[in-house]
């Protein structure tokens, strides 16, 4: 069939795959063997082709739906999520806390004898001097801490974006993205600070035989003995600063990879799919770390601190300028960054994969057939 500028339609698909903004017709397929013509069908105008066709060729993981996931679905996927992207990434956390507190208390003869360096020095002296569950110190608490606070800093981010969004805008400004990312936030910390508290003071305790500095036999036990010894108010111990931080976090996190996903999209280089939610979430962890972990620092050292050692979040940071000087800021800077990229990545690319089987789940619940 022979190609002319002047045909108003496309010609025979010549074997690229198109952007779903290229239409694809065919003049006809009238006179094609019958075995042609039901190859070429589904690639016709009329036909499901966008459903079908990539840029990249192919389509990782599931389809995106045709109907938005609702806030229920969002809220759900999102706790869920991050849960499993903690069961991956959570020895890297108690590194983090770990290299965090190391020089804080230097009267104490158990930090004394115990140092640590680097990521994984530090993973390995744990795991030898107090054993292999070790790194896992305080996850069922961490879960907890996921399922309360990423479903609200991360299932709500959308619906308060669009509440903030003025009506008859097409698209968020960056300014109401990042009221959206500290709204969410600071909510989720507000509700899950109690769990916050009890994972960093397991992850910050010593086991090392008789010279084990672990004050509580389990999690419950945990929330109880901080309410009976420093009343209800130690529970929500380092609320300020840890609002702060997940603001910020929030923002590096969220609107990054919104804004990052979005240019992706808009310029075709990715479609919405595992590399796109790669490379967003990847970038969004990196953008977290850098502008969280100063504050991530103070937040951990004064939630971990016993009662008195410091009079408020600014004294502890004080304090540690004072001490250790401006790059104790950044002390666990590299776990907290492996943490935060991997996390970001294992959680948003989940959370995108949730979001899109959930809501297949419920459009099969709810079809009459």
């Amino acid at each position: 069939m022979a190609r002319g500028p002047s045909d108003p339609c496309c010609h025979l698909w010549d074997g690229a795959l198109r952007s779903p903004k290229e239409p694809l017709c065919f003049p006809t397929l009238a006179g094609l063997s019958p075995g042609l013509q039901s190859s070429l069908s589904p690639w016709t105008s009329a036909g499901p082709w966008r459903d079908w066709a990539e840029p990249s060729g192919t389509m990782v993981g599931l389809k995106p739906s045709e109907v938005p996931p609702t806030t229920a679905v969002k809220f759900l996927g999102a706790g869920t999520a991050a849960c499993f992207a903690d069961l991956f990434t959570f020895p890297l956390d108690t590194a983090k806390v770990r290299l965090q507190i190391q020089g804080e208390n230097q009267a104490a003869h158990v930090a004394q004898s115990t140092h640590y360096r680097g990521v994984l020095g530090t993973i390995l002296t744990m795991v030898r001097t107090e054993g292999p569950r070790s790194p896992y110190n305080g996850l069922v608490a961490g879960l907890q801490r996921q399922m309360s606070f990423a479903s609200i800093r991360i299932g709500l981010y959308d619906s308060v974006k669009q509440f903030y969004t003025p009506k008859g805008s097409d698209h968020s400004s960056i300014t109401t993205r990042i009221l959206a990312g500290c709204t969410t936030g600071a909510m989720a910390v507000t509700c899950a600070q109690p769990t916050d508290v009890v994972k960093v003071r397991f992850q910050a305790s010593v086991q090392l035989g008789a010279r084990s500095d672990r004050k509580y036999s389990g999690t419950m036990d945990a929330y109880r003995t901080i309410a009976r010894e420093e009343g209800v108010r130690g529970l929500w111990k380092g609320t300020l600063p840890n609002v702060t931080r997940n603001a910020i976090v929030n923002c590096g996190e969220m609107v990054t990879y919104d804004i990052i996903k979005e240019k992706l999209l808009d310029y075709h280089l990715f479609t919405d799919n595992f590399p796109c939610h790669f490379v967003s979430a990847f970038g969004a962890g990196f953008c977290a770390t850098v502008v969280a972990s100063p504050v991530d620092v103070v937040k951990t050292r004064y939630m971990n601190s016993p009662l008195g050692q410091y009079r408020s979040p600014l004294d502890c940071m004080l304090k540690m300028v004072a001490q250790e000087g401006p790059t104790a800021f950044y002390k666990g800077f590299t776990p907290s960054f492996l943490r935060l990229g991997s996390w970001n990545v294992v959680m948003f690319v989940t959370y995108e994969q949730l979001k899109r089987a959930l809501m297949k789940v419920q459009m099969l619940r709810e079809s009459p057939f």
